[in-house]
Formats: structure tokens, sequence, C-alpha cells
């Protein structure tokens, strides 16, 4: 199933929301897209890096990616770009 235009939108400012810092913005804008694989992983990585394991482990679950794969959150949100550029 194809990403609809205005949710790929939104996930690039969910991702430069977070890469700027803010992780709220972030995780309101990928709230709306439930559902959608990479903005579970985002959501999953939001939950990492506030410390909330148990959270995150949740939300890796519905997403292509698992809890242990990255130390480093920015080199995570860059693969969470990598990844919504190649679907694109």
């Amino acid at each position: 199933m194809a990403r609809q235009p205005e949710a790929a939108g939104d996930l690039i400012r969910a991702l430069d929301a977070a890469q700027a810092g803010a992780w709220s913005r972030a995780h309101g804008i990928v709230q709306a897209h439930d559902g959608d694989p990479l903005a579970n992983w985002l959501h999953a990585l939001h939950h990492k890096v506030e410390g909330d394991a148990g959270n995150a482990r949740y939300w890796y679950a519905k997403s292509p990616m698992d809890y242990e794969r990255f130390a480093d959150p920015e080199l995570e949100l860059q693969a969470i770009r990598q990844a919504l550029t190649d679907e694109g």
C-alpha cells in the first residue's frame, strides 16, 4: 500500500522536528499516522529517547525495525529518513 503524499510530508516534518530536538512535536505528528510502519518506527524511537523502553518496544513491534539495532538516535533518524526516501 502506497503512502499518501500528505503522510510522507508529515513524516518528513516529524523527522525534521526530531532532529532539531523537538521530540514532542515529532510525537504529535507520528501519532496521527498510527499504523504506518515508518511512523511507528519514529514513534518507537521517541519513546526510546525518553527512556520508556516498554512503550518503545511496543512501537518497534509495529515497525520494520527492532529496539536493539541502533544505539545512536541520530543514526536511527538518518535510517528512518533513508527508508522514507527509498519508498518515494
